[in-house]
This record gives structure tokens, C-alpha cells and sequence, in this order.
């Protein structure tokens, strides 16, 4: 499923997606793979970049349209 505030938000902060693997914990090619939709964020990925945008999970998720929890 493609989630396209997962690169407005890391566009928004000027950060690459590098910047945002590193915070991960994993390779620039597997988040670059979230960002398009070809696979599938992990749950503790997707409230990790909650936390860290401070943002809800429901605005990653496009089902909220307000960006504070």
C-alpha cells in the first residue's frame, strides 16, 4: 500500500531517505520500497516515524488529516 505522506513528511524535514533508513535501522533500498508501496511498513516502523514526525499513525495512514496526535 502506497503511503504518499511518508515522503511528504521526510520531504518536509529536508531529510533523504537514507537519513530516514538510518533512523530505521535498515537499508535506504528497503524504505525507498515502503515509500513507493512495494512492500509493506512493520508496525514498529511505521510508530517509530510517528514518533519521530510527531505525527499520529492514522495521519501516516492517510485516515486522519491532522498531523498532532
Amino acid at each position: 500500500m502506497y503511503f504518499r505522506r511518508l515522503k511528504d513528511l521526510r520531504e518536509d524535514h529536508d531529510l533523504r531517505q537514507t537519513d530516514i533508513a538510518e533512523i530505521l535501522g535498515i537499508k535506504q533500498t528497503v524504505y525507498s520500497r515502503y515509500e513507493r508501496g512495494f512492500q509493506t511498513i512493520p508496525i514498529e516502523h511505521l510508530i517509530k516515524l510517528a514518533d519521530y514526525y510527531n505525527v499520529s499513525v492514522d495521519y501516516i495512514l492517510e485516515r486522519d488529516n491532522g498531523k498532532s496526535e
